[in-house]
């Protein structure tokens, strides 16, 4: 499992997830990013899709990290 920093939020991905931690980091604004993070937080996961459709889901760990993880491929 890979891990990043995103917005400074500590994220673990599987390689095939890559497309959506990109989408968080670079595509979306810090602002908008972090919608997602609390709500995964708030709710344990969230789902969402990037501008190719390609379905994620990120969700919280107990450890205050995320894991982000491809869907439906």
């Amino acid at each position: 499992m890979l891990e990043t920093y995103i917005h400074n939020f500590k994220v673990k991905y599987e390689q095939n997830a890559q497309g959506g931690m990109y989408y968080l980091k670079n595509d979306l604004d810090q602002k908008e990013a972090k919608i997602y993070f609390d709500q995964a937080k708030r709710k344990k996961a969230v789902n969402f899709e990037d501008h190719q459709d390609r379905d994620y889901t990120l969700s919280y760990n107990t450890d205050g990290t995320f894991t982000l993880v491809r869907r439906g491929y």
